[in-house]
């Protein structure tokens, strides 16, 4: 569903734990209690944060919304640069689901029946695609990503392309690869917009306390904007990430044109999963540093969004 304003939650810092805190108090988690809670971070690859998403956000964000009083937290994921398990392994992840008391999920372990189809009806998926069941029947869907480029078609992975990792590469019993078709698509981005109409979105926390400006998804050249992100638009979210990577100096492909203009914030426009313009998102810094950086990427949505 379309918001009128895109609001985005903003703080300069580099201090993941009472960062992230003080964020979500801009947000009413009390909506949480008693529900079941999907979540989706970042762990492409086995690569350390920004590759992947920092166990500190992992653990402090799972903190946080359990202050909501949820039912249970489940954490699924789908690796595209890895075998998953092994990846979560690697990153930490099992042993921060052991602390912390939630599930995870292996989505290329799931059955048949745990995936739902979604028809090809007006999306460039030349099959359609299949979407996990647990972010479809989730009472609330919480994201965390990472700041970074893409160099394999996507441009940039922020909220939006991330959402490709609750999409199946095969369904047992399939043959057909749905990755490969949306690697090779000259549609990819529109594809990735189109995944992110057929599930909601609760709270998403990017990690852009450091980014990849250049190559990615998992290296690339490293900045430090310190600057922790919060939203429940992953439109106005992704435009800000992208405003923040062109303040730093990114990719032409990042770099060109107006925000609103690239393939997967276009479409997702379209599509109405967020706000509909740059004029329309309003960035909230939560303390004096913090606004200040909203007034420069307020800047850069006003004059390129």
């Amino acid at each position: 569903m379309s918001n009128d304003i895109g609001t985005v939650f903003l703080l300069k810092t580099d201090k993941r734990e009472k960062g992230i805190e003080r964020l979500i108090e801009n947000f009413d988690i009390t909506d949480f209690k008693s529900k079941n809670i999907a979540l989706k971070a970042n762990f492409n690859s086995a690569d350390p944060f920004p590759a992947s998403t920092h166990p500190d956000t992992l653990r402090t964000l799972v903190r946080s919304i359990k202050k909501g009083e949820p039912e249970k937290i489940t954490l699924a994921e789908r690796s595209g640069m890895g075998d998953t398990r092994i990846v979560l392994e690697t990153r930490g992840v099992m042993d921060i689901a052991e602390d912390e008391d939630f599930e995870v999920r292996i989505l290329d372990e799931e059955d048949a029946d745990d995936w739902v189809k979604v028809e090809k009806n007006g999306n460039h998926w030349m099959k359609g695609f299949y979407i996990s069941k647990i972010f479809k029947d989730a009472d609330k869907v919480v994201q965390t990503c990472c700041l970074k480029s893409h160099r394999f078609g996507g441009i940039f992975t922020l909220s939006l392309k991330n959402s490709v990792g609750i999409v199946a590469k095969k369904v047992p019993g399939g043959v057909y690869n749905y990755m490969g078709e949306l690697h090779i698509s000259p549609y990819q981005r529109s594809m990735i917009a189109e995944i992110n109409n057929h599930y909601n979105m609760d709270l998403v926390l990017m990690d852009g306390i450091k980014a990849f400006v250049d190559k990615g998804p998992e290296q690339g050249h490293v900045v430090e904007p310190n600057l922790l992100l919060m939203s429940n638009d992953r439109i106005a979210i992704d435009a800000v990430g992208v405003a923040v990577l062109r303040h730093y100096g990114s990719t032409h492909d990042i770099s060109k044109g107006k925000i609103f203009e690239l393939e997967q914030i276009k479409r997702a426009a379209e599509l109405g999963v967020g706000v509909q313009s740059a004029d329309k998102i309003n960035i909230v810094g939560i303390d004096a540093e913090s606004e200040a950086v909203a007034g420069e990427l307020d800047q850069i949505l006003e004059t390129q969004g």
